[in-house]
């Protein structure tokens, strides 16, 4: 997921409370994590199984070994140190596009290979990435109360940091709009994480029995051949999608993440099928590639 907003919108604070919404670790996943942080020599002695999901955010100077993995002895990068966790790259055009473009691999295999002349390590990197930008270097662009003061040159150069192939490989794209005052100090409770984390794993236990049979999870790891099984959609959907796929120009990619999504809003709902409405919610949640 990416989000774009001013600064100051809440983007950083969301995404620190991703974690607490994920279903709570597995074994498998808790000494998959383990592992991988014993090797990257982060646990203690007398430290035991890693029993939290990952949070890691990296600075944006991080180098192209900090990010997938390197040295000598060829250790895990942020990329694994993540795995089954979380991986949040704020002010993400910041980052050196040639760190950034290493995210590719990892994103599509759940995997990273590190080859060095000694050895060819392969490590685990199935992680949510979760990134933040500002819509220009300013941060003000569209901003009704602050003006932008940006060329468009800067706003340019400032956005193709984020490669076409790099965003088209990111599932949820939203824009994050700044919170007006009298929201900011509203007495009205609002639905708190362990609410949202109960829907969340139901929907998770849908997906268990779902892929019993197969050797994947969730829906963000079906290929082409789950999603032709699990994301059926009818006749009027089918030319619906087919319409916005010729508006906004998405990729084949593009639409297999509108399904993925889509069928993850139906089992959020507790939903059998794929309905109309979610399809037209999971393409509202590509807000960048409308623009």
């Amino acid at each position: 997921m990416i989000m774009s907003g001013p600064p100051g919108s809440g983007k950083t604070m969301m995404a620190r409370r991703i974690p607490g919404i994920l279903p709570s670790f597995l074994f498998e996943e808790a000494l998959e994590t383990t592992k991988i942080h014993s090797v990257a020599g982060l646990l203690d002695a007398e430290s035991g199984l890693v029993n939290q999901r990952p949070y890691r955010n990296p600075h944006h100077t991080i180098s192209d070994a900090g990010l997938i993995g390197g040295g000598a002895n060829p250790k895990p990068g942020e990329v694994s140190l993540a795995h089954n966790g979380v991986l949040f790259l704020d002010e993400m055009p910041e980052f050196k596009k040639t760190v950034l473009e290493m995210l590719r691999q990892p994103l599509e295999d759940r995997r990273v290979t590190i080859s060095r002349a000694m050895a060819t390590i392969t490590y685990p990197s199935s992680f949510m990435l979760v990134a933040a930008m500002n819509p220009c270097p300013c941060g003000y662009l569209g901003d009704p109360v602050h003006e932008c003061k940006c060329g468009q040159a800067q706003i340019s150069r400032y956005k193709s940091k984020i490669s076409g192939p790099l965003m088209d490989r990111i599932d949820i794209q939203v824009e994050v709009p700044q919170v007006n005052y009298k929201s900011l100090m509203s007495d009205k409770k609002a639905e708190g994480s362990p609410e949202i984390r109960s829907r969340v794993e139901a929907a998770r236990r849908i997906q268990s029995k779902r892929f019993a049979k197969t050797k994947i999870k969730t829906n963000a790891e079906m290929g082409s051949r789950h999603i032709k099984a699990f994301c059926s959609i009818d006749s009027p959907i089918t030319s619906f999608l087919e319409k916005a796929s010729e508006k906004l120009g998405l990729s084949a990619r593009g639409v297999s993440r509108i399904l993925k999504i889509a069928r993850t809003i139906a089992d959020l709902e507790a939903s059998p099928d794929i309905a109309h409405h979610h399809v037209a919610e999971a393409i509202q949640l590509r807000s960048l590639d409308r623009h």
